[in-house]
């Protein structure tokens, strides 16, 4: 039975509606005054709630301004009543969260159709909600499976590599992998697929698993820009698939201390290096390159950089970057550079501490977008 709650401080039009109500099937849960109607309102959690606008202490008012703020009631329809009929006290009900008035002095017919308009509407709003429940349920599994596939930390004489993957509310395009071609091949990439949700997830997905089952044709994987070629032929944009994605792919030789590397549209990998006097360099690497996907037969050139032991890399996704600060302004790469300079100073090696860093810029409980990024650490050969 849908229950409602009545909030008023006449007895006597209490007891009327009351009556009307029951009559109509419904279970009417009453209170005298404000204080009391917010107290059940947050036991109940009604599906409707009749508040009278002017009564001692909190007013009707008040009652729907906090009613409307607390997340368990957010779809609970509430109507008040009132014997006012300005067009300013509408809009003073309309911006408290008010869904409907009635006037007094009320007539009963349009008292039950009102309720019955409002009760469909409260039924859609739950339906809306338990979908959107879903579907966040689905994301967040979603999300789970993409973080189960992408690689573990690396630590060895060689190299030492961490990476971070926080996917935002609606799930992105972000993934990366590294692994070892062979004894002395190093490869790592990170790509970031447009757009959100499953759409873009899964094609991010699909790139991981053929790189690592190398199962693009004719490529050779120790070449970034012949990878970067395989997969533009392979993830054409069509009028079925709109996607495309930005990619940075490098392989990294040991034993020359090399890294060769290619891009496709993607955020220009960071390297960090300090000289003999601790001085720290910034390299922004990065080629030209179309995005994958977006044009046919697009050309991708090699690049390539001596490593020395002091040098760490940073490949990352722009949504690192591209995060709304407490003004309202975006951070930006020179400035998301310049807190990796800091970090480097300090030589701090945990990326948690970077992460906790932009987080305090960020000010929220979830990123815009999803946030990726990868920090190698060479060693000497």
């Amino acid at each position: 039975m849908v229950q409602i709650l009545l909030i008023d401080d006449d007895r006597t039009i209490r007891m009327l509606l009351e009556r009307t109500l029951k009559r109509s099937g419904y279970d009417v849960i009453c209170a005298s005054k404000g204080e009391e109607g917010l107290n059940k309102a947050r036991e109940l959690q009604p599906a409707l709630i009749i508040c009278d606008w002017v009564m001692p202490g909190i007013s009707g008012l008040e009652v729907c301004r906090q009613v409307k703020s607390i997340p368990e009631l957010a779809t609970t329809f509430f109507v008040l009543l009132t014997s006012l009929g300005s067009v300013e006290d509408r809009v003073n009900g309309l911006d408290a969260g008010a869904d409907d008035f009635l006037c007094k002095p009320i007539e009963m017919n349009e008292l039950i159709a009102r309720v019955r308009a409002g009760l469909r509407l409260h039924q859609l709003s739950q339906d809306l909600k338990e979908q959107k429940q879903l579907l966040e349920t689905e994301l967040a599994e979603a999300a789970d499976y993409v973080s189960s596939i992408l690689p573990e930390p690396v630590t060895d004489e060689f190299v030492k590599i961490e990476s971070r993957f926080i996917p935002s509310s609606q799930l992105g395009g972000d993934g990366f992998d590294y692994f070892w071609l062979d004894e002395y091949h190093l490869v790592v990439y990170l790509l970031d697929v447009s757009g959100h949700g499953l759409r873009a997830a899964l094609p991010s997905i699909s790139v991981i698993n053929l790189l690592r089952s190398r199962g693009l044709n004719r490529v050779d994987y120790y070449r970034p820009s012949e990878v970067l070629r395989g997969l533009n032929e392979a993830f054409q944009m069509s009028d079925r698939n709109d996607k495309y994605f930005t990619i940075w792919y490098g392989v990294y030789n040991r034993q020359t201390q090399v890294l060769l590397y290619s891009s496709a549209g993607h955020p220009p990998a960071i390297l960090l290096t300090k000289n003999v006097d601790n001085i720290l360099t910034v390299n922004y690497l990065k080629t030209p390159g179309f995005p994958i996907g977006m044009f046919p037969d697009t050309t991708y050139i090699n690049a390539e950089l001596s490593l020395n032991c002091l040098s760490r890399l940073y490949i990352f996704s722009d949504g690192i970057y591209e995060i709304e600060k407490a003004d309202g302004t975006v951070l930006g790469l020179p400035d998301f550079i310049g807190i990796l300079k800091d970090y480097q100073q300090e030589n701090q090696g945990n990326l948690e501490k970077l992460l906790l860093s932009l987080s305090s810029h960020h000010q929220k409980a979830q990123f815009d977008d999803d946030l990726s990024i990868i920090q190698i650490d060479f060693s000497a050969s």
